[in-house]
C-alpha cells in the first residue's frame, strides 16, 4: 500500500508541474507584453491578443478533454498535449512575425486546455474519497504560486534576459514532464465506442466564445459596451440552449449527472461567484495603488504580492483547517476574510500604515486559498469515479469562464461608477462590491449539512 500511495503522489506532483507550466505560461507573458509590442512594433490593444486569445482558446477547447480522454486514452492525450505545449512553447519564441506569434498561442490554448483537465482526471478519476482532500492539495499548489512568481519571475526575465526566455522555460518543464509521464503514468482502456457530440462542443465553443470575447470587449471602453452586452447576452442565451441539449442527447459531450449531487453544484454556483472576486482583487488593488496614490508598478506590486503570500503561506495548513472545522465552516470562514478584507480595503488613505494595506492583502489571500482548496475537495467528494471525467469537464468549464470574466467585470464596473462618482470613490467602491460578492455563497454554505463531504475528511 506505501508504495502504492507513493506513486500516486509522484503522479499528482507529476501532473501539478505540468499545471504549473500552464498557469504560469497564461499569466507571465503579461509583464512582457510592452517589451514585445515594441519588437513587433504594435500597439498595447493588438499586443493584449496575447492575454486574451489564448484564455478564450483555452475555454473554447477544453469541453474536448472529457471525450478524448475516453476515446484515445488520459496518459496520450496527457503526453500528447504537454508536447505540444512544449513546441509551441519554442516555436513561440522563435516567432518571426506577430501573427505566427499570435498562431502559436492559440495552438498553446488548445494544448493547454487538453493537458489541464486530463492532469486532474488523471489524479482523482481514481482516487478514493479518503485521499481525495490529501490529492486535490497537490492540484491546487500550481494555482497558488504561479500566479505569485509570475510578476517577479517575468519581471526578472525581461529585464536581464529578454521576453523568449519567458517561452524558453517551458521546454525542459515540458519535456521532462512527458519522459517520466511516459515511465510513471499508466496506460489505461480507451473507449472505441466514444461518440462525439458535435453539436454539443460547438454550441459550447459558442457560448464560451461569446461570453469571454464579451466580457473582454466591454473592457475597452463604453464605446464597446453594447456589442459586449450582445455578446454576453447570446452566451447567456446559449447556457439555456447547451443545458438542454446536454440533457437530452444520446451521447452528450459530457453529462449533467453531477449536477443532482449538491456538494458538487454549489463548486460550481458559489465557487463561480467566489473565482469572480478573487480573480479580480489582484488586478483591482494593483490599478487602485497606481491610480489613486500614483505609485509605481513595482511599489504597487510590492504590497498586491502579499495576496500570494496569504495564498502560499496558509496551504500546509488548509487541509488541517478543513478537517478541523469541516467543508462549511472552512468555506465560511474563508468568506468571512476575503468579505472583511475587502471592505477595509475601500478605505484605505495615501497615509494608511504600510503594514495594514499588506496584512489586508495577505488576510485576502489567506481567505482566498482555504476558500479554493474546500470548494476543489468537495466538488469530487460524492462524485462516483465513473462520473467523474464528465464531473471535471464540467468544473474546467466553469471555472474558466469566472476566471475570465473576473477582471473583464471589475473593469466595466469601475468605469461605470466613474460616470456618476469621483475616481477615487469608484475604486472604493468596487472593493465594496467584491466583498459583497460573498453574500450568495455565504447563503448557498449556510444551507448545506454539516457533516458535507465527510467521507473525504475523515
Amino acid at each position: 500500500m506505501v508504495s502504492h500511495m507513493t506513486k500516486e503522489i509522484k503522479i499528482a506532483l507529476l501532473m501539478a508541474a505540468s499545471l504549473f507550466m500552464e498557469i504560469l505560461d497564461g499569466t507571465i507573458v503579461t509583464t512582457a507584453l510592452p517589451t514585445m509590442a515594441q519588437e513587433f512594433h504594435t500597439g498595447p490593444a493588438t499586443i493584449a491578443l496575447m492575454v486574451s486569445v489564448y484564455l478564450i482558446t483555452v475555454a473554447i477547447f477544453i469541453p474536448l478533454s472529457g471525450w478524448m480522454a475516453r476515446r484515445f486514452g488520459k496518459k496520450r492525450i496527457w503526453i500528447m498535449a504537454v508536447g505540444l505545449f512544449t513546441l509551441s512553447s519554442l516555436c513561440s519564441a522563435l516567432a518571426p512575425n506577430f501573427a505566427f506569434l499570435l498562431l502559436m498561442r492559440i495552438v498553446q490554448g488548445i494544448s493547454g486546455a487538453l493537458m489541464v483537465p486530463t492532469a486532474r482526471l488523471i489524479v482523482l478519476e481514481k482516487t478514493p474519497p479518503s485521499q481525495l482532500l490529501t490529492m486535490v492539495g497537490y492540484l491546487t499548489w500550481p494555482a497558488l504560486i504561479a500566479p505569485a512568481i509570475a510578476p517577479v519571475f517575468g519581471g526578472f526575465i525581461v529585464t536581464y534576459w529578454s521576453w523568449h526566455w519567458i517561452f524558453l522555460i517551458n521546454i525542459p518543464i515540458g519535456f521532462i514532464s512527458a519522459f517520466i509521464g511516459m515511465k510513471l503514468i499508466e496506460t489505461d482502456q480507451v473507449s472505441n465506442r466514444a461518440v462525439f457530440d458535435f453539436l454539443g462542443f460547438i454550441e459550447i465553443a459558442c457560448l464560451s466564445g461569446a461570453i469571454l470575447t464579451g466580457a473582454e470587449l466591454a473592457t475597452h471602453g463604453k464605446e464597446y459596451w453594447f456589442s459586449a452586452s450582445g455578446l454576453i447576452i447570446l452566451g447567456v442565451i446559449l447556457c439555456f440552449i447547451v443545458f438542454n441539449h446536454l440533457k437530452k442527447a444520446a451521447h452528450p459531450l459530457f453529462s449533467l449527472e453531477s449536477l443532482k449531487i449538491t456538494s458538487f453544484r454549489v463548486c460550481q454556483t458559489g465557487g463561480s461567484v467566489l473565482w469572480l472576486s478573487v480573480g479580480a482583487m489582484p488586478y483591482l488593488l494593483t490599478i487602485f495603488l497606481q491610480t489613486v496614490f500614483q505609485w509605481s508598478a513595482v511599489k504597487a506590486g510590492s504590497y498586491v504580492l502579499f495576496i500570494f503570500v496569504g495564498n502560499v503561506g496558509i496551504k500546509p495548513f488548509t487541509n488541517f483547517i478543513i478537517r478541523n472545522l469541516g467543508y462549511r465552516g472552512a468555506l465560511l470562514s474563508a468568506f468571512g476574510m476575503v468579505f472583511v478584507s475587502s471592505i477595509c480595503l475601500a478605505f484605505i488613505q495615501t497615509d494608511t500604515v504600510p503594514i495594514w494595506i499588506m496584512f489586508l492583502a495577505l488576510v485576502s489571500g489567506v481567505g482566498r486559498s482555504l476558500a479554493l482548496t474546500a470548494y476543489n475537495g468537495l466538488s469530487f467528494s460524492e462524485i462516483d469515479p465513473q462520473h467523474r471525467n464528465s464531473a471535471n469537464t464540467l468544473n474546467s468549464v466553469t471555472s474558466i469562464l469566472s476566471q475570465g470574466m473576473g477582471i473583464s467585470l471589475i473593469t466595466v464596473i469601475a468605469n461605470l461608477l466613474q460616470h456618476f462618482f469621483p475616481m477615487t470613490i469608484s475604486y472604493e467602491l468596487c472593493f465594496v462590491f467584491l466583498g459583497l460578492l460573498m453574500i450568495f455563497p455565504v447563503i448557498e454554505v449556510l444551507f448545506l449539512p454539516k457533516n458535507i463531504g465527510h467521507a473525504t475528511i475523515n
